[in-house]
């Protein structure tokens, strides 16, 4: 093929300027929701449209390991807040004096009020014992389903679906809570609802938690530690 037609063919497959303008704005303001959710239930044909992205994120060989529980229950959303609020106390006192304080004002409420939780899980058999690409790195399952995650995010920023992704459990109290068994992976319990605002920064950046660490700061060159010239 000439470099030409080449050339072409790249110029065919990339998105119009504004079209990528969309992605780069869904990447730029996906937020990590933590208190800010309405109480409106998410429609059905939404729901799947999330679903659907997720569901369409890479995986190694071809395994697609997740699967999705929707979890609209109250009572089992308030017994999931309190797993999360007995493991939130263990995390507040692993922190000392003003960080402490810093880390007990931060609501975190998304459990409870968001009218959608979703657990992510990854089943390790998917796909049999060897699979493609895998084979040296058991680990790619989990990094595969974490991709349906971040493809769910982004499609949910653009739908104005706010989603927080809540970490703070014991494994074995979401185990039990949901009928999990042992071997699939717990990756990810999301909550997902309308929101009434979304910071214009990350809200951990706004609350001064952290701020974004410079971009040039984290790039090397053709080997560890070694700047860009």
């Amino acid at each position: 093929m000439h470099s030409e037609a080449k050339d072409d063919l790249v110029r065919a497959q990339a998105f119009s300027v504004a079209e990528r303008n969309v992605i780069y704005h869904a990447i730029e303001t996906r937020r990590d929701v933590r208190d800010q959710f309405l109480p409106d239930p998410l429609p059905d044909d939404l729901i799947a449209r999330l679903l659907g992205a997720a569901h369409h994120a890479p995986s190694v060989g071809f395994m697609q390991p997740w699967n999705f529980i929707l979890v609209r229950d109250a009572t089992l959303r308030q017994r999931a807040f309190e797993a999360f609020e007995r493991a939130n106390e263990e995390a507040a006192l692993q922190f000392d004096g003003a960080r402490q304080d810093s880390y007990r004002a931060l609501k975190l409420e998304g459990i409870r009020k968001a009218p959608l939780s979703l657990c992510i899980t990854c089943d390790p058999d998917r796909a049999g014992p060897v699979v493609l690409g895998r084979t040296h790195n058991p680990r790619m399952d989990a990094y595969s389903t974490v991709c349906a995650v971040q493809n769910l995010w982004l499609a949910a920023r653009a739908e104005g679906v706010g989603v927080g992704w809540v970490s703070i459990f014991h494994d074995a109290d979401i185990r039990a809570l949901l009928g999990i068994p042992e071997r699939i992976e717990i990756i990810a319990w999301l909550c997902l609802g309308f929101v009434d605002q979304l910071y214009g920064e990350p809200e951990l950046a706004v609350k001064g938690w952290r701020q974004r660490l410079p971009l040039q700061d984290l790039i090397f060159q053709d080997g560890w530690g070694q700047q860009q010239r």
